[in-house]
């Protein structure tokens, strides 16, 4: 140290309140920058200009590049699918059913398993393209020309709660927004008196409940709104729809006066996306009071629509699948039932044939309907589950299985799921497991993959979409993900 700045102690404090105050303002400006980024200062012009231009954050917008899909359609199978019963035959099971499977010591299982177990169902060639498909469903079958089948998917673990993660928000742990919060997000919705979210499921929640359809640390107002199915009254399908006690009118004073008073709150504050996901629900829910009555109201469709779809809730409820895309919402997810329906661990034959029974005939109808009114071009549509089933019959064990030896257990590591409509290329199987079924072979698609995919098919780079968190650009795929082009039209 200079010795004529330590022999004079006014100076030194010069010096040390300079560099105070310099490192001070300085880490003042970083912090500024970083409230600024994250629109977190009342006063920042930034903050300002984007709270009044804000406006509407479910209208229309446009896409990173041209697209055929406008709109998605998910029927998620959850629980697990066997792909082996349903999409992808494996003829060296039946050969080798009841006894050990060459080189079958060596699965990873998450649960112990024995022999092979041949699938109890028939399959045969469809349509032109010859695609082998299971009886189970025979009328999904019709439309395989217009079917992508992907018989090489992944997902991470064989458990329901992260791989429902996964599929749905594309991260197995981390709390991260769903796929439909995502495209309303890049995207927006046509219809402006529904939202532009809706997930259906009959009986209550699935597994991971909420979390399926969470809009994370995207707006509020970019989350999923849940429907229980298995009501047909529109006041029990959505709760609180209808106000019994006001008219209209008067309903539309209250919520303008509200929305007076929380702009008057919001100038002060700055940008809120929170404050303003709350304004935009009081609009939504005003406007849904119209709209939402008709769109869930199957019985206004004609008897041969009807009888098309079939009986049931899983008819009606893929009937207001399409009947919400046809009046422009923009994501809409069909979940079987609550809890993990499709999770056979036992007695798959009888339970596999009874849920696809209840879907397969709804699922055929859809296609042919959406075709119909001309909305199958602009229409994507998602089949499968979280995660497939071994080849191998799982054995008794407590707590896990009732012990009946005529089941199949969770399979990660290659697994069914299909896509068809908007900007796919139908009539075509991508990808193989190998000959037990057991894992990917060829072509491998992780879930990474699958989304990557059908963002690109609605017309965004998936590298693009993002949202700036906690100082990182988040996207769907995270930091993963590759466009299978050859799925594509």
């Amino acid at each position: 140290m200079n010795s004529q700045y330590s022999h004079h102690p006014e100076a030194c404090h010069n010096r040390r309140d300079f560099l105070t105050r310099m490192g001070t303002g300085l880490g003042m400006m970083g912090l500024a920058g970083m409230l600024g980024d994250e629109k977190l200062l009342a006063a920042d012009a930034e903050s300002a200009a984007q709270a009044s231009s804000y406006g509407n954050p479910l209208a229309p917008k446009s896409p990173h590049f041209p697209a055929k899909a406008k709109h998605v359609i998910h029927l998620f199978m959850t629980g697990g699918p066997s792909h082996v019963d349903t999409f992808d035959p494996k003829p060296l099971l039946t050969k080798y059913h009841g006894q050990p499977l060459p080189g079958g010591e060596n699965l990873r299982t998450e649960r112990k398993t024995g022999a092979a177990f041949a699938s109890p169902f028939k399959f045969q060639k469809y349509g032109q393209s010859g695609i082998e498909v299971s009886e189970l469903f025979h009328h999904t079958a019709q439309h395989i020309d217009d079917i992508a089948v992907i018989r090489s998917m992944q997902a991470e673990v064989p458990n329901h709660e992260p791989s429902l993660g996964l599929m749905n928000c594309g991260a197995s742990v981390a709390v991260r927004p769903a796929f439909g919060s995502w495209l309303t997000y890049g995207m927006g919705t046509v219809n402006q008196n529904l939202p532009g979210y809706v997930v259906m499921c009959p009986h209550g929640y699935p597994t991971k409940q909420t979390q399926n359809w969470q809009s994370a640390f995207l707006p509020g107002v970019y989350q999923g709104t849940y429907v229980d199915t298995r009501y047909t009254e529109v006041e029990k399908l959505i709760e609180n729809v209808k106000n019994s006690h006001l008219p209209l009118d008067q309903q539309r004073e209250q919520v303008d006066l509200l929305q007076k008073m929380n702009s008057m709150h919001r100038q002060q504050r700055g940008f809120d996306p929170a404050l303003d996901a709350r304004v935009q629900s009081f609009e939504l829910a005003y406007r849904m009071q119209m709209e939402a009555t008709d769109a869930f109201d199957v019985t206004k469709e004609p008897k041969n629509v009807l009888e098309a779809y079939g009986d049931g809730i899983q008819a009606r409820q893929i009937l207001i699948a399409r009947r919400l895309v046809e009046r422009g919402v923009r994501f809409v997810q069909v979940f079987h039932d609550q809890g993990q329906p499709w999770d056979s661990h036992d007695d798959l034959e009888k339970s596999h044939r009874r849920l696809a029974g209840q879907c397969d005939k709804a699922i055929g109808a859809l296609i042919a309907d959406l075709k119909r009114l001309g909305l199958f071009e602009e229409t994507l549509i998602l089949w499968g589950g979280e995660f497939g089933r071994t080849p191998t019959v799982e054995l008794p064990k407590p707590g896990s299985n009732a012990g009946k030896i005529n089941g199949r257990d969770h399979n990660h590591y290659g697994f069914t799921c299909w896509l068809a409509g908007g900007g796919i290329k139908g009539g075509q199987v991508y990808g193989s497991t190998d000959e037990t079924g057991f894992k990917a072979a060829e072509n491998p698609v992780h879930v990474h993959d699958l989304h990557a995919t059908m963002l690109h098919a609605l017309g965004f780079d998936h590298k693009k979409l993002t949202y700036r968190y906690a100082g990182r650009d988040y996207r769907l795929t995270d930091v993963h993900g590759n466009v299978v082009h050859e799925l594509l039209a």
